[in-house]
């Protein structure tokens, strides 16, 4: 299984055997459940589906997953996510998903979506330098000059300008696992991670790295 879903605890400091202090965010990983199986035959590539298990059931469920659900023979959940794998592997609907696929010391990237700050100026979104700060200067946040007048006419595509400012998609590559809590579903990683607290988050094996 290439990945697992979870939630985002917070941050604390681990202590390794040579006295030296690690930041770590700590992850409850799981436990998850196959809710569906793709395979080539049927919808044209391999993958699996799995759901987050969580204390408190999903009440509010549409028809259409609901009938999802009951096909795979299991209980609603809130967070689902695909994962691909090989056409080799064995997993099947219904299958348990647990934090103990990782091992300390193996590196991890982890997907979360990050903290939204609503519509931000250049100088926090983008760290712009800003005029200066005197008196009389009349220019202090402004972006300054964002094109040519007469040619080409026009703001080119992709200048950055102020607009909104966190709430999407971030993938933190390469951290490292320093501990995993098999008992407890706790999953301790080298590192910050993406998201508030309580946010949920997908730990898969690093591509790269």
């Amino acid at each position: 299984m290439p990945g697992i879903l979870g939630r985002k605890l917070g941050m604390t400091q681990i202590f390794s055997d040579d006295g030296v202090v690690h930041p770590v965010t700590v992850i409850e990983a799981g436990p998850c459940l196959v809710v569906q199986r793709k395979k080539t035959e049927s919808d044209g590539y391999e993958a699996v589906q799995i759901g987050l298990v969580e204390e408190r059931p999903m009440r509010r469920v549409s028809q259409p997953m609901n009938g999802h659900f009951q096909k795979a023979g299991v209980a609603p959940m809130r967070r689902l996510m695909e994962f691909r794998v090989g056409a080799e592997d064995e997993l099947e609907t219904g299958d348990q998903v647990k934090v103990d696929m990782f091992e300390a010391d193996e590196y991890v990237d982890i997907v979360g979506t990050s903290k939204g700050k609503g519509f931000q100026g250049v100088m926090k979104r983008y760290g712009f330098r800003g005029g200066r700060a005197t008196h009389g200067s009349m220019f202090h946040r402004a972006p300054g000059s964002i094109g040519q007048a007469s040619d080409p006419s026009r703001v080119f595509p992709g200048t950055r300008l102020p607009g909104r400012t966190g709430g999407g998609q971030v993938t933190s590559k390469n951290l490292k696992v320093v501990k995993v809590d098999a008992e407890k579903n706790l999953l301790y990683v080298k590192g910050a991670v993406p998201g508030p607290e309580n946010g949920y988050v997908a730990v898969r094996r690093a591509k790269r790295g």
